[in-house]
């Protein structure tokens, strides 16, 4: 640990010679406390972070317009194009190398719930599920059945270990809800924390905000700090002394994610990429989703506000988004390209501005909480490497089968507890469907079919778009980019779609049947059949590894 003497010395060669101005005021055993967390600064950088934060939030967004292209049709697989001797190639591959062990998954979870209006981990967050699983027990047992897929598809035991980015912020519950979890039931060497680092929020003038008089104010460094922190926690060795070849990186709060997803993995090896990104379709021009195309001839994902409206807007002859692939943080990468990462690029990634309201003690030594941003965070992010790869890969899925995040309060208009929670659940009852069930509601009447993925695409385009339109005509469906729907002031008597009410509604208001099954049963609705098949089920309806035993015994 550094002394008083050479941090107030490398601080003012910094230009931050303020940090230490309530020196005076503290008690020894803060004293200690602040020295050890100034002595972990990168203060040779320092000087070289806060005026960078400055130019960069100084400078004008760039226009790519004139520099963008699309991914090239050869670089793209998608679950709906491609036919089912294809996917179920895919799946054998992606089988295989699980099965083999070469396979471990990722999980970025440096950020808490804030918005969400929880102080804790999103991973440890309960949508209102039936089962009252969080996002980590479900997660969990993901895990446990795509290796129970692969040691029985290969006659082997294999393992995928399961390894968590945290932060300052969420490593300590983390850990603690794992434990008190029994950690799922999964091995507890197979699961691997670390910790990204934390960088010093900055003023609007370059100097490095205070958050108390002995307590920097900092920040994650965003989900590209993954790769520094592979790096400093030496969690590539690990991944090398386990055989592990492909890796899976994936948000916390996405409740659809398939956990090693196998065709996702088998469309990568089979390509020879080294670097993978699963994208949705956008809903509509607008939508804010960062978009994987190139530019100049380079991938990467350029965000929705760096798009001309008329760009976004473009369509193909089908009339189909030409800047369709919308980026959902789910990526597949080698561990060479890592590698390579970590040796020759993680200091070359871009740096993201983010303009944040930060608390702050001011002159006085008085605590402000801003009503505005007052601070600079900057942050790299994961997709950044996108633009080293040697082969690089786009995998399209269907939004409502694997896209639906967890970002804010009930309240708000979009990615809440209710449309994570009716999105798993209108999955779930799609499953049961097409297993054979017949499903009754609540008053014992049978439920119709959900509508198909290119129906609720569109329909969930119009509600967006259009502040929650209610009333919708289908007015054609030939295929999948002709199907038209007008929007009406008021309902019809035929021809209509109630996105709010239907039985299976991918993400509406209002609750959509209360079928839910665990993970432990089925991974991807694979197995239903001869539990399903035939039966007529009442709802609610929880399908766990009890239940499924009951129904295979009559």
């Amino acid at each position: 640990m550094l002394s008083f003497e050479q941090l107030k010395q490398r601080l003012e060669s910094a230009g931050q010679p303020h940090v230490l101005q309530f020196w005076s005021e503290l008690c020894e055993e803060d004293r200690d406390t602040f020295l050890q967390e100034l002595s972990q600064l990168d203060l040779k950088g320092l000087k070289d972070h806060c005026e960078g934060a400055v130019r960069a939030a100084d400078s004008p967004s760039a226009n790519l317009d004139q520099h963008i292209q699309p991914v090239p049709p050869e670089s793209i697989g998608s679950v709906r194009k491609s036919d089912k001797s294809c996917l179920a190639e895919w799946e054998n591959e992606g089988l295989l190398q699980i099965s083999q062990s070469r396979v471990g998954v990722l999980l970025l979870a440096g950020g808490q719930g804030t918005r969400l209006g929880v102080q804790y981990p999103k991973g440890m967050y309960n949508v209102g599920l039936p089962s009252g699983k969080t996002l980590y027990q479900i997660q969990a047992e993901r895990i446990h059945k795509i290796q129970e897929l692969s040691n029985r598809k290969h006659g082997c035991k294999c393992t995928v270990p399961w390894y968590i980015m945290t932060s300052e912020f969420t490593l300590a519950p983390t850990k603690k809800f794992f434990k008190e979890n029994n950690y799922f039931d999964l091995d507890p060497s197979n699961i691997v924390m670390f910790e990204q680092r934390m960088i010093p929020a900055v003023t609007f003038d370059g100097k490095v905000i205070l958050q108390g008089k002995g307590k920097i104010a900092m920040a994650p460094d965003g989900n590209g700090g993954l790769y520094q922190a592979l790096v400093d926690n030496k969690v590539l060795e690990d991944m090398k002394k386990r055989g592990v070849e492909y890796l899976h990186v994936y948000c916390v709060d996405n409740i659809l994610v398939k956990m090693a997803d196998p065709v996702f993995i088998g469309f990568c090896v089979s390509r020879g990429a080294d670097c993978g990104a699963k994208v949705v379709e956008k809903a509509y021009p607008a939508e804010p989703v960062g978009v994987v195309c190139k530019v100049q001839g380079v991938s990467q994902v350029v965000e929705y506000s760096e798009f001309q409206p008329q760009t976004a807007e473009l369509r193909g002859p089908g009339g189909e988004l030409v800047y369709s692939a919308g980026n959902i943080c789910n990526h597949l990468f080698t561990r060479a390209f890592l590698q390579d990462v970590a040796e020759k690029f993680k200091d070359q990634l871009k740096q993201h501005v983010a303009l944040k309201k930060v608390p702050f003690v001011d002159s006085c030594g008085n605590h402000v909480k801003p009503t505005k941003p007052n601070g600079i965070k900057m942050e790299k992010f994961v997709f950044d490497v996108f633009p080293f790869s040697r082969n690089f890969v786009v995998f399209e899925v269907v939004r409502e089968d694997e896209f639906s995040p967890l970002k804010n309060a009930d309240g708000a208009a979009t990615d809440t507890p209710t449309t994570a929670r009716n999105s798993l659940l209108a999955q779930h009852c799609r499953w049961a469907m097409a297993a054979g069930a017949t499903l009754l509601d609540e008053h014992g009447n049978t439920l119709p079919p959900a509508a198909r993925s290119e129906e609720n695409l569109l329909i969930y385009s119009l509600r967006k778009s259009t502040g929650g339109t209610k009333y919708m005509k289908k007015v054609c469906c030939e295929n999948s980019t002709s199907l038209v729907i007008d929007i009406l002031p008021e309902p019809l008597s035929a021809g209509l779609v109630y996105p709010e009410s239907s039985s299976c509604a991918s993400a509406g208001d209002s609750p959509p049947t209360q079928w839910e099954i665990s993970p432990l049963v089925s991974y991807f609705g694979e197995g239903l059949e001869k539990l399903l098949g035939g039966r007529t089920l009442p709802t609610p309806f929880i399908l766990d590894e009890k239940r499924a035993k009951e129904l295979q015994a009559q």
